[in-house]
């Protein structure tokens, strides 16, 4: 089924690349102002490369979602279950979604139309919905002692990366 609103999403996507370019940073100040506790997850990212693979899976899941949707669903599945191991609340994962599109929002400026803002709540509609689909998980996220499982000296940390 395709999603009515893609024009406008799409359109609010490349306003807000024009107006504002690169949107990592400002996605992510948003996030650790609005979750300051995500901060810390994105420690070992001193240059923001994870941070800005983060958000460009996330813009291609969602041109998926809206478009040909072969894999968004499955794809916002797989990274519940990976936050969940990393022990990331699900309402914040979801959070990351309305995080980005009040950015997109912010950065489009004078090109953000009503149509995109109708177009955005149903799609954060959606994948809400995607959310509330997937089963709890069955343990909490597993956090690694580094020291017990890396050589001493080696230092560094293994995954998950806390």
């Amino acid at each position: 089924m395709a999603f009515p609103y893609a024009d406008a999403i799409e359109a609010s996507l490349a306003a807000a690349a024009t107006r504002a370019g690169d949107l990592t940073p400002l996605v992510y100040e948003r996030l650790f102002a609005r979750q300051p506790e995500t901060r810390a997850e994105f420690w070992r990212d001193t240059r923001g490369a994870i941070k800005g693979e983060m958000l460009a899976q996330l813009f291609e899941t969602i041109l998926d979602l809206i478009g040909p949707r072969t894999y968004a669903d499955h794809m916002i599945a797989s990274e519940i279950v990976t936050h969940d191991a990393y022990g990331i609340p699900r309402d914040v994962f979801a959070s990351f979604f309305g995080v980005v599109a009040q950015t997109v929002e912010d950065a489009a400026g004078p090109d953000w139309a009503p149509d995109m803002a109708g177009a955005w709540d149903a799609l954060l509609e959606e994948i809400a919905a995607i959310i509330a689909a997937m089963p709890a998980p069955d343990a909490p996220g597993r956090v690694l002692d580094p020291a017990a499982i890396l050589p001493e000296g080696a230092g560094g940390v293994a995954f998950p990366h806390r």
